[in-house]
């Protein structure tokens, strides 16, 4: 008999697994590089400012759908000892996403929500709207705002939305602001210079045979000793894996879990 709820758990502790590799040591040299030090060198939670004028600096990080940069982001985020904790508990840096649709005054209201911020009347000024935010996040302590599936910027009001960005990253309560999507993010970041330069891109690669063969036999081979199975042997497997989920990072770990599922659930050895 098919026991569905430790197959549940059993699962749930496999997608809470994390795959160390280069691309989490890459986005934490773009993320220390952009916070400021203590005399001791320890990273502190406040934004080194690159200009006189007191702007600070961002990151694009961009892959296609089921590369895992979310995973990848909210894990280097979560993971930085000068970003745990803020004057109220809370962490030092908020994560939101685009909402749908993508105006001016839906993404400030979407960041008010995201701060626990009261409702605010939608026949406010956007720009009033944006006003507060930049208050609130300086009430909250925040060092850093991520946005994530940030390419669903590409909108009418996206020009007007990407000043807004950038009137975070100036004065004295700056933030970092981080930016995660599809390539389609760097065309759309690419229209705007003055927003352009206030960038880094970390743009994660596909996997490849070359490259990841020994560390994803490594990852299916862990992954099934963890939950009773023999792991299998095929010779060509990982580069069928690789072709099946579209050479993404994401999603070939996605389809390890999946084929482990099914194996569980129909009794297989």
């Amino acid at each position: 008999m098919v026991d569905h709820a430790k197959i549940g758990q059993q699962l749930s502790a496999l997608r809470n697994l994390h795959i160390a590799s280069e691309r989490d040591t890459e986005f934490q040299s773009h993320i220390e590089r952009l916070l400021k030090r203590d005399e001791a060198g320890a990273i502190i939670p406040d934004p080194v400012r690159f200009t006189q004028t007191g702007e600070t600096r961002g990151i694009l990080v961009l892959d296609e759908p089921g590369g895992g940069k979310t995973t990848l982001v909210e894990r280097g985020l979560r993971k930085l000892p000068a970003l745990a904790q803020g004057p109220y508990g809370e962490p030092r840096y908020i994560a939101s996403v685009v909402p749908n649709p993508a105006t001016f005054k839906s993404m400030a209201l979407s960041l008010l929500e995201v701060t626990g911020y009261p409702a605010v009347s939608p026949q406010r000024e956007a720009w009033s709207m944006w006003q507060i935010v930049r208050k609130r996040m300086t009430e909250l302590g925040v060092t850093v705002l991520w946005i994530d599936e940030a390419h669903d910027l590409f909108c009418a009001d996206r020009n007007v939305i990407l000043r807004g960005l950038k009137t975070l990253m100036q004065g004295d309560d700056a933030l970092i602001v981080i930016l995660s999507g599809t390539m389609k993010l760097g065309e759309i970041i690419r229209t705007d210079p003055q927003v352009q330069r206030r960038f880094s891109t970390l743009v994660l690669p596909p996997v490849s045979e070359e490259e990841d063969r020994d560390m994803f036999a490594s990852v299916i081979s862990t992954y099934c000793e963890k939950v009773g199975l023999t792991p299998p042997d095929a010779p060509d497997l990982v580069g069928r894996l690789f072709r099946a989920s579209r050479s993404r990072f994401g999603r070939a770990v996605e389809t390890v879990i999946g084929a482990i599922e099914r194996a569980l659930l129909e009794g297989a050895d």
